[in-house]
């Protein structure tokens, strides 16, 4: 019965994720664009803002890294563009009556290799 308990928990905690990582981070790519993405907070108030990166030429994006340093229960969306594009357009949305601190970085595929 414990021992359900705490695979249960911890089951829980690892799925309920701060940050977001899509595609490939890790082989064969190089950072392309990191930047902080940061907005104070508005009392009792969720705040939404987007974020735009565009490649120049015909690169393609392999992943995207998001990471939340506040680590908090705000939330990331692709809503244009992403992993196979050359364009990639996020949204951003705090909880209420917090901010938004993110560290976004946007890998492209490594051409010298």
């Amino acid at each position: 019965m414990k021992l359900s308990l705490l695979l249960v928990v911890t089951g829980i905690s690892l799925a309920y994720s701060y940050h977001m990582v899509i595609g490939n981070v890790n082989n064969r790519v190089r950072l392309y664009n990191e930047t902080v993405v940061e907005y104070n907070a508005i009392p009792f108030m969720k705040r939404v803002k987007y974020y735009f990166v565009a490649l120049p030429g015909n690169e393609k994006i392999q992943g995207i890294q998001a990471l939340d340093n506040l680590k908090s229960t705000s939330s990331i969306n692709i809503t244009a563009g992403g992993v196979g594009h050359s364009f990639a357009n996020l949204r951003l949305k705090s909880e209420r009556g917090r901010g938004i601190n993110y560290n976004i970085g946007v890998y492209v595929s490594d051409n010298l290799l």
